[in-house]
């Protein structure tokens, strides 16, 4: 029996293991970092039913039941008027680069209508992310309703007769709400994230546990030329990936493209070079390719819940959008959206363009600086 099974060889053997994952320290933080990322993500950050969503007010009275409305929306908590007083063509501006979510137009002759018993008001919304902005478009006519019926209560000259509100919905950019119209889009930068930062993270390390350091590290080759040498087949790897995702989106689900090929396709290269940075800035860190892979993963986790991907951005609180600012994906996914489903211009996009640039910049500078030309 004790040749098949002895418990000093087996409590040797215990810890000899547990040796090895105390000295394995990332392995042994992930074990623990993971499950309380998940937590938190999940637990704080998650909402399926976003509150607080930004909007404009075109606003051409000041009446009691413009100014009931108006209040009406934002107790609802589904509104909030982060500008107001705009005109038309700038609210549609803001609503074009995504800073805003609704559009809110109430006509001078509102309190008219309302009176006569047929409040009419024009709801602009973002329609690219259905799923953000559905239950507010949903619950706006009955709380406009609502709001006016309360301003023609305290007035007894009028008739108290029951409202037959006409308000006008307008779902921009997507107007019948597809889902695929705003996953497809998102998804070429998922693809590309987990490809490519997965493959780059591991072109460090593979040459250590292969043995083949050494011959890299004595060519004639500054660190810049071999940060350089990894990175270039991945971004062309990255451009067959671009190719298949946009021609299979526009055959199998007829996403529209509406924006210059041009500026997605350099946005799309700004993106590209900050994923294969980081990956590369992840193998100078990795001792691994598995300490490489789990770092990856321990990456992607929060980049894909907090850039607005699977869940709306607006529904997060605060904190968890800042940090979705950290990420890459969340400034790609922006323009993305927004050059294929608005035809947005540089105009409109340049700011989540700069973001990206500022990526590229910042990893290039830490890989360079984290790259060792020695094996110690």
């Amino acid at each position: 029996m004790s040749r098949i099974l002895s418990i000093q060889r087996l409590i040797a053997m215990l810890i000899k293991e547990f040796i090895q994952m105390r000295r394995d320290r990332i392995t042994f933080a992930m074990m623990l970092g993971v499950p309380l990322l998940q937590l938190v993500l999940f637990g704080y950050a998650i909402n399926n039913d976003p509150r607080g969503l930004p909007a404009a007010l075109v606003s051409l009275t000041n009446d009691p039941y413009s100014r009931a409305v108006v209040s009406a929306l934002e107790n609802s908590q589904y509104f909030k008027f982060t500008v107001e007083n705009a005109s038309p063509s700038e609210a549609r501006r803001l609503l074009r680069k995504g800073e805003v979510t609704f559009v809110v137009t109430l006509p001078s002759d509102f309190a008219k209508q309302a009176e006569a018993g047929t409040p009419n008001a024009l709801i602009e919304a973002d329609a690219t992310d259905p799923a953000a902005s559905g239950a507010a478009v949903a619950s706006a006519p009955a709380i406009i309703e609502k709001a006016v019926a309360s301003v023609k209560q305290n007035n007894p000259k009028l008739k108290q007769d029951l409202l037959r509100t006409s308000t006008t919905i307008h779902r921009k950019y997507n107007p019948e709400g597809i889902t695929q119209f705003n996953i497809v889009p998102g998804l070429l930068g998922v693809i590309l994230q987990l490809t490519l930062v997965m493959m780059t993270s591991i072109a460090l390390t593979r040459e250590t546990e292969r043995g083949t350091m050494e011959n890299l590290l004595a060519m004639p080759a500054s660190p810049f030329e071999i940060m350089c040498g990894k990175v270039l087949p991945y971004i062309a790897v990255g451009g067959v990936q671009v190719c298949v995702v946009l021609v299979a989106g526009r055959l199998l689900f007829n996403i529209p493209f509406e924006g210059g090929m041009t500026l997605l396709l350099s946005s799309i290269l700004v993106f590209v070079l900050s994923l294969v940075l980081l990956g590369y800035f992840i193998s100078t860190i990795a001792k691994t390719q598995m300490q490489a892979m789990q770092m990856t993963f321990f990456f992607f986790l929060p980049s894909l819940l907090l850039s607005g991907f699977m869940f709306p951005y607006a529904g997060m609180p605060v904190w968890a959008q800042t940090l979705g600012e950290i990420f890459p994906l969340t400034h790609f996914l922006r323009v993305v959206r927004a050059i294929l489903l608005k035809g947005a211009e540089w105009n409109e996009v340049s700011s989540s363009v700069y973001a990206l640039m500022i990526c590229v910049a910042v990893l290039l500078v830490m890989a360079l600086k984290r790259f060792k030309p020695t094996l110690d």
